[in-house]
């Protein structure tokens, strides 16, 4: 790899996992390359090329700059991947292929004799169609905003088997964003999103409540990248290292969230989690209060529970498009539903239960004017519709810590 370019080439690249992927195959040199158009030309002429991975929007763009194109790349119309050899040429391969009949199988979603609608008709979607098709897709249909098949004549194909999504709708920073309601499909039996940042997008978490079969992006990425690292250096790469990437990626990227009961503890286990992991832990009711300028009671008492609920709502929009972080809640965030998305996009929920006896009521405005029996019966199914799971937090703090973080290394690299 000495004095070789290896890296991603695109035009915005702030939101890319490749680096860590690459690196953990073993090309430590791996970098963000952001270009614009015109710089394209004489970049890829350089012969100190390596070898790179093409993103939006220059998968067509670069082709007319590489010298060997691989027939199938030629076939699907796009590549993503160039390495320049000995000859001095630089080749060119479309692993996007690979990547994406790996993520379709991880989820048990098949093509033959589906109908296919395809979001978007980019790099990305061009790829989709072609590995559709060839896995004997009966029809497949590319929906675009000023196509044949458009955004305002979805009704046509409410007979879909599956969706797939190829767009930037709902990828970070902007989540939240969905290109399709999904109910408008109502015979869908599988959902797969091209996007990894956030690991959920809206369109997947429809598709999670709707009980659809589905996949993000992440998987895709990793199996071309294990893809491209064998044409960059001529060697091959066991299958099994897709498992080890993405798990460590999952574990690596998904927050910690801790919900519960106002005063169950999830400071203090959060205070811990950090102390265990050397993770950042953000606790939104201070976010909250840094944002107000003054604290949670003085907002209950200025301003009322509804307009703190408002500024909870914007905290934890924004504090939830984050990876890698624990997010310590305050008890009531899941008294408004729409607080669930931001959590869960990137996160695995874990509900605190304390004994209501030894739950204080200091600096707790509701807790201070509210049964804990009552506060409890109001919540109890909301807490449950917003959990990944339950952790008993009636010993010491570390315990609960510590039990958190085996369940997170078991299970948040599924």
């Amino acid at each position: 790899m000495e004095n070789k370019i290896y890296g991603l080439l695109g035009r915005k690249l702030g939101h890319s996992w490749s680096g860590p992927i690459h690196a953990a195959l073993g090309c430590e040199d791996y970098r963000l390359i952001e270009l614009e158009p015109e710089d394209l030309k004489d970049f890829l002429a350089r012969s100190d090329i390596g070898g790179l991975n093409v993103t939006i929007p220059y998968k067509r763009d670069v082709m007319q700059y590489c010298d060997v194109i691989d027939d199938a790349a030629l076939a699907i119309g796009s590549v993503n991947t160039l390495a320049r050899r000995a000859d001095g040429k630089l080749y060119a391969w479309n692993t996007d292929a690979a990547g994406f009949l790996w993520m379709a199988k991880r989820a048990g979603i098949g093509f033959r004799g589906q109908k296919v609608v395809i979001l978007g008709s980019g790099g990305a979607s061009l790829t989709a169609r072609a590995m559709c098709r060839a896995e004997g897709a009966r029809e497949v249909i590319v929906v675009s905003r000023s196509g044949e098949n458009n955004y305002d004549n979805l009704h046509r194909h409410a007979d879909a088997d599956l969706i797939v999504n190829t767009t930037p709708v709902g990828m970070y920073p902007r989540t939240g964003e969905t290109p399709v309601d999904l109910t408008a499909f109502p015979a869908c039996r599988g959902v797969l999103d091209v996007i990894y940042n956030p690991r959920r997008t809206a369109l997947l978490l429809q598709a999670e409540a709707l009980g659809i079969p589905c996949s993000d992006g992440l998987p895709m990425l990793v199996a071309q990248a294990k893809a491209a690292e064998e044409h960059f250096f001529h060697k091959s790469i066991p299958d099994s290292e897709n498992e080890r990437i993405l798990a460590m990626l999952r574990r690596e990227m998904t927050n910690l969230v801790l919900i519960g009961m106002p005063g169950c503890g999830k400071t203090t286990v959060g205070q811990e989690l950090a102390r265990l992991t050397g993770r950042e832990a953000i606790d939104l009711d201070a976010c909250i209060a840094e944002k107000a300028g003054c604290s949670i009671p003085e907002i209950f008492a200025r301003e009322g529970e509804a307009a703190f609920r408002a500024l909870e709502r914007e905290v934890t929009a924004e504090v939830g498009k984050g990876s890698g972080k624990i997010i310590l809640t305050g008890g009531g965030v899941v008294k408004d539903p729409r607080n669930y998305a931001p959590l869960r996009q990137n996160g695995r929920i874990y509900h605190l239960m304390r004994a209501l006896d030894a739950l204080p009521t200091d600096g707790r405005p509701l807790s201070q004017t509210t049964a804990l029996s009552t506060l409890w019966e109001e919540r109890k199914a909301l807490y449950e519709a917003f959990r990944d799971t339950v952790i008993d937090n009636n010993g010491p703090a570390e315990d609960t810590a510590a039990a958190i973080w085996r369940d997170f290394c078991e299970n948040s690299g599924a």
